[in-house]
């Protein structure tokens, strides 16, 4: 009784202060109150139990930051976007991009039918050319199998329409295959049938084969087929002033987990020595099933791993960094363009870090972030990246007979349940023979 006494002493002064608000200011809205103070969640860290024991504090609360108002937000920017007008001789590309789905399979759903890119059956739709996931599709949720067994369904159905499906891994799946467990749910567990069960199928059984063989830390993908295949190397002597419009050679998008560093030291030639660490590293890890932490000690990278593949999984790695969402605007835009140039890229994407609201957008669209916490464990908003790339030709009523002169646009859209925002809109005319062979 004493207890439930002090409880209404408590409770009651505060209802009396909201009445009293609510009479004063009609306008005053408790939840809007709610709602602006900062989101935290306990966001992953890297298990270093090689120098200290596990224990709770891993998973302590990290603050979301909240970036607003630097953000690319205008608001004269949030408008549905209307297909693009076909024109003979142009050349359209339209690309979906997800981030981390954290074992919600009727999230993950969901978000893919919102933005086109499957049916009401799940199924591959064709309208779009590529889909990009980001990583982090296991974890915090029990749906990891039916999730990766979907994305290789897809995969094989995008293959068979044209399309193509881009999967990354994020730094979860490399948690689980080096035996760093604290994320995963024991109900998740069951789902294979036990601990060794799983072990056995992210090592050497259907998903740890789909992770070596289908799998990469990062990707390159060019807006044209004039600069190539996706994830071929960028080639330097291409590249002309970065500003300058004419030939397309960072005409493309980077695409990782985390983010690139401009601290890490193997950002080049891009993607492919990114990914032949990821490889090499990964096929070490496949080797071995240690029991998972916790409860038993954390077993770290594997002894025979270079610094070149430990340097891949450290904090300025591609699969942890956050320096792109946490860093001060006016230092990240003063950052970017280096690693830009150095990947050949015009713009990088990236989860990992999530922003419960929306797809942040940062330096005018080169620095996207589609991490929104879209499953259940975390109760974000639902959300895909579209990009629509468009490259058209100028009549040559406007130009010089012998010249060739385009319209190249690209339109970045995060599309959300109840809405569409226009993030980015570039347009430039460029010069050269770009027509399809």
């Amino acid at each position: 009784m004493p207890r439930i006494l002090l409880l209404l002493a408590v409770i009651t002064p505060l209802c009396s202060v909201f009445l009293v608000a609510r009479s004063l200011f009609p306008g005053f809205d408790l939840t809007k109150v709610a709602e602006s103070f900062p989101i935290s969640w306990p966001l992953a860290v890297p298990a270093d139990s090689e120098t200290r024991p596990y224990d709770e504090s891993d998973q302590q609360p990290l603050d979301v930051v909240d970036f607003s108002p630097p953000h690319d937000h205008s608001s004269d920017l949030h408008a549905s976007v209307a297909e693009p007008i076909t024109v003979p001789g142009q050349f359209t590309r339209r690309i979906v991009a997800v981030g981390d789905l954290h074992g919600d399979f009727p999230n993950a759903q969901t978000v893919l039918q919102m933005a086109g890119v499957v049916d009401h059956n799940g199924n591959w739709t064709g309208a779009v050319d590529f889909l990009v996931q980001t990583g982090d599709i296991i974890d915090r949720g029990d749906d990891t199998i039916k999730l990766f067994l979907w994305m290789e369904g897809l995969r094989d159905e995008a293959h068979a329409a044209g399309g193509t499906v881009l999967s990354h891994l994020g730094n979860h799946e490399w948690m689980n295959v080096i035996g760093d467990w604290r994320y995963v749910y024991p109900s998740e567990i069951t789902t294979f049938g036990s601990v060794a069960a799983r072990q056995k199928m992210l090592t050497t059984g259907r998903i740890g084969k789909s992770w070596a063989s289908n799998y990469t830390t990062a990707s390159r993908l060019p807006l044209h087929p004039a600069v190539g295949d996706p994830n071929i190397d960028y080639d330097p002597s291409t590249a002309s002033a970065f500003d300058v419009p004419t030939p397309l050679s960072h005409t493309a998008i980077s695409f990782v987990h985390g983010g690139l560093a401009p601290s890490y030291p193997d950002l080049a030639p891009f993607p492919s020595r990114i990914n032949e660490l990821s490889h090499s590293l990964l096929q070490k890890l496949q080797q071995r099933t240690p029991p998972p932490h916790p409860p038993n000690p954390y077993p770290g990278m594997p002894a025979e791993a270079t610094e070149a593949e430990r340097r891949l999984y450290d904090t300025d790695g591609p699969l942890w960094y956050r320096g792109w969402a946490s860093g001060p605007e006016e230092q990240v835009c003063a950052q970017v363009d280096g690693v830009l140039q150095k990947t050949g890229t015009r713009r990088m994407i990236m989860g990992h870090t999530p922003d419960f609201q929306n797809i942040v957008s940062r330096c005018k669209g080169k620095i996207i972030i589609i991490d929104t916490g879209i499953s259940h464990a975390y109760g974000g908003t639902l959300s895909a990246l579209s990009i629509t790339y468009t490259l058209t030709p100028i009549p040559a009523i406007h130009t010089s007979p012998e010249e060739k002169w385009w319209t190249e646009r690209e339109v970045l859209v995060a599309v959300y349940p109840d809405r569409q925002e226009v993030l980015a809109v570039d347009e430039r005319d460029i010069q050269g023979d770009f027509a399809p062979a």
